[in-house]
């Protein structure tokens, strides 16, 4: 398995504690590192995506809530809606990622770590929050031309 996979990992136990524990996310990730012997060569770049996803959670929550349609975020089941926040930070804020990668590594860890459904249900909401933001961008892109 891939440095970044357990990086993204490591980031979604974080994200998962603090949906039950909210507290200082940088003191509960350096907590779960030591706890759980996280890899040294993983802490950089899951740290990155726990702050970041931490920092935006309002502007992920409402990307989500919208992409996901019928489903209000508060009803989500916990678990997914960490991934969701992490693959939709990737998507939206880190630049080096193809979106497409973010969205095929919060399926896997929808199937690894979530129920039956949780990948399929993953995939459709990124897909769509993915679909949105290529058209805006698009849209974006002729106004400018014009």
């Amino acid at each position: 398995m891939g440095e970044r996979r357990r990086a993204r990992e490591l980031a979604v136990q974080v994200l998962f504690h603090l949906e039950f524990s909210p507290g200082d996310p940088s003191e509960i990730f350096d907590l779960i590192c030591e706890n759980f012997n996280a890899p040294k060569s993983i802490r950089d770049f899951s740290r990155k995506l726990v702050l970041g996803v931490w920092e935006e959670k309002e502007t992920l929550d409402r990307v989500i809530a919208q992409a996901s349609r019928n489903w209000r975020i508060e009803r989500m089941a916990r678990l997914d809606r960490s991934i969701l926040r992490l693959a939709a930070f990737e998507i939206m804020f880190v630049q080096d990622i193809p979106a497409k990668v973010s969205i095929d590594e919060a399926v896997e860890l929808g199937k690894k770590f979530g129920s039956e459904d949780s990948g399929r249900y993953i995939n459709g909401v990124l897909d769509n929050i993915y679909n949105t933001l290529s058209e805006n961008n698009q849209s974006e892109l002729k106004s400018e031309m014009e």
